[in-house]
């Protein structure tokens, strides 16, 4: 057993140890920075205590960058989880013809970089010569301005990461669907048995595992995917209107140099995953159907 062990602790070292040096002394050093001020251009760090984490804590900043990412998040979670969820039902239970040019076009946006997606849906939402603009204006409407208005900016970045990655969820709610014995499927439609309760009583609990494998990649990726478009388009403007957990990170690091803040934000930001985690590991598991 010794000889065993040694050679999967061999087997295992050098994972471990990118692990250990790119994921978790990062880590370290993050939480170490929170508790100092540094401008990244001074040679010396001021130790500051709990400083940073109580100017977070108290400030009205912190509210408005969680109502925004709540706002984005309940976004996504409609555009690329619940949506995709029904669509992948009809395609995969309903239609008979066309399922595969469905999929096909559905998918082709997530092939697109997102600095692309947000140069396109810039030129869309154009309050004064996009395509959409054009067509309010023809039945006598106003185009808001998208990007110019708190509320509406961070629905117009929750649509953006949207768009592109509708497609891959899809697919893989698709390919749950399919995996649903059609045996179940066949003898409910010879009950007369309504779409909405086949859907509820059957499909549901079958592709529960993968719905919540979904929901949780829509969270976190949705997270990691919102700097790019916030960056390019608003650079979390207006008035703070799109600023986020993820972007404000950034913002505080790289463009006011005050790394002290910039940490203590991205610890913040750490511990509501952890919690997210928590809650999807203690609730969310407990509801998944699992066939064996």
């Amino acid at each position: 057993m010794n000889r065993f062990t040694w050679q999967s602790a061999l087997f295992l070292a050098p994972a471990a140890t990118t692990l250990l040096l790119f994921a978790y002394w990062p880590l370290l050093q993050d939480i170490w920075l929170s508790f100092h001020s540094w401008n990244m251009v001074s040679p010396t760090m001021k130790f500051v205590g709990l400083e940073n984490y109580l100017q977070l804590l108290s400030s009205a900043e912190l509210i408005k960058i969680l109502l925004n990412t709540v706002l984005y998040i309940l976004v996504l979670v409609c555009v690329n989880f619940i949506l995709p969820y029904l669509l992948s039902f009809i395609i995969a239970h309903r239609l008979n013809r066309f399922s595969f040019f469905y999929r096909s076009a559905l998918f082709i946006p997530s092939t697109v970089s997102l600095a692309v997606a947000s140069i396109l849906f810039l030129w869309i939402l154009n309050p004064l010569a996009g395509p959409l603009n054009i067509i309010l204006s023809a039945i006598g409407l106003e185009s808001p301005r998208w990007f110019k208005e708190s509320g509406l900016v961070i629905i117009v970045i929750g649509l953006i990461i949207g768009w592109k990655v509708f497609g891959y969820n899809l697919i893989l709610l698709v390919a749950a669907m399919v995996d649903v014995p059609k045996e179940l499927i066949e003898a409910a439609r010879l009950e007369n048995v309504s779409n909405w309760q086949l859907f509820r009583r059957i499909i549901l609990p079958m592709t529960s595992s993968t719905a919540l494998y979904v929901f949780v990649i829509t969270v976190v990726f949705g997270l990691q995917y919102v700097l790019v478009p916030v960056n390019m388009l608003t650079q979390g403007g207006p008035d703070q209107g799109s600023t986020n957990l993820v972007y404000i990170v950034y913002q505080y690091g790289f463009i006011f140099f005050q790394t002290g803040k910039a940490s203590a934000f991205a610890i913040v930001t750490m511990l509501l995953y952890a919690l997210f985690l928590l809650v999807k590991t203690k609730v969310l598991d407990k509801k998944v159907h699992y066939e064996n």
